[in-house]
C-alpha cells in the first residue's frame, strides 16, 4: 500500500527531473512520483544516482547484478521489477538472475552480501574485486550498493508499487527479507 501518493504525472516538474532526463520526456514512474513530493531532495538524489548509473565507469553488467542483488536481499519489488527489465540489455541471463535469487557464491553476490551485512568488504573479497575493477569502479560499486540500498529502504517504507505493466519477477508481496 502506497503511504505517500506519487505526484500525478501531469504535475511533474521537468526542471527537478533535469539531472535524470536532460530535458527529455520520460514515462510515468511511481518512484519518481514519490521523489517529486520533495523537489529539492529529488533533484539532489537524481543528480547523484544519474552520475552512478549513467555516467559511471562500472561495467553495466556488474552494476545491474549488484543492484539486483540489493533489490532481492531487501525484497524491494519496485527496484527488482525495474531492473530485471534492464538486465538483458546488460547481458544478464536467466541463469544469472537465478544465481542472484539463490544467493549463489558469485563475486558480486558475495560483495553485496558483505556490504549489506558487515557494512564492509573482507580482504579476500576486496582483493578479488580489485582484480577486476579499477579504483574508480571499486568506489562506484560500493556507492551503487549503498544508493540502491537507500532506495530499497525508501521504496519499501513508503510502499512504492511496481509501475503499471511491470512484473515483479516472482518476488511477490509475501516474500520474506533475508
Amino acid at each position: 500500500m502506497t503511504r505517500i501518493p506519487p505526484i500525478p504525472y501531469e504535475e511533474w516538474d521537468a526542471e527537478v527531473l533535469r539531472p535524470l532526463t536532460g530535458g527529455r520526456t520520460i514515462p510515468p514512474s511511481n518512484a519518481l512520483g514519490l521523489l517529486l513530493n520533495h523537489p529539492r531532495l529529488a533533484k539532489a538524489f537524481l543528480t547523484f544516482s544519474t552520475q552512478l548509473v549513467y555516467r559511471g565507469t562500472l561495467p553495466d553488467r556488474t552494476r545491474e547484478l549488484a543492484i539486483l542483488r540489493v533489490a532481492w536481499r531487501r525484497r524491494c519489488r519496485y527496484e527488482w521489477a525495474h531492473h530485471i527489465r534492464m538486465a538483458p540489455r546488460a547481458g544478464i541471463t536467466e541463469d544469472e538472475l537465478d544465481q542472484v535469487r539463490r544467493g549463489a557464491d558469485t563475486l558480486v553476490n558475495r560483495a553485496v552480501d558483505e556490504l549489506e551485512t558487515a557494512f564492509a568488504l573482507s580482504d579476500g573479497t576486496y582483493a578479488e574485486l580489485a582484480g577486476e575493477l579499477d579504483e574508480r569502479q571499486l568506489m562506484e560499486f560500493v556507492f551503487i550498493v549503498g544508493a540502491y540500498g537507500l532506495q530499497a529502504l525508501a521504496y519499501n517504507a513508503f510502499g512504492v508499487e511496481p509501475d503499471a505493466g511491470m512484473d515483479d519477477g516472482g518476488m511477490g508481496e509475501d516474500a520474506v527479507p533475508l
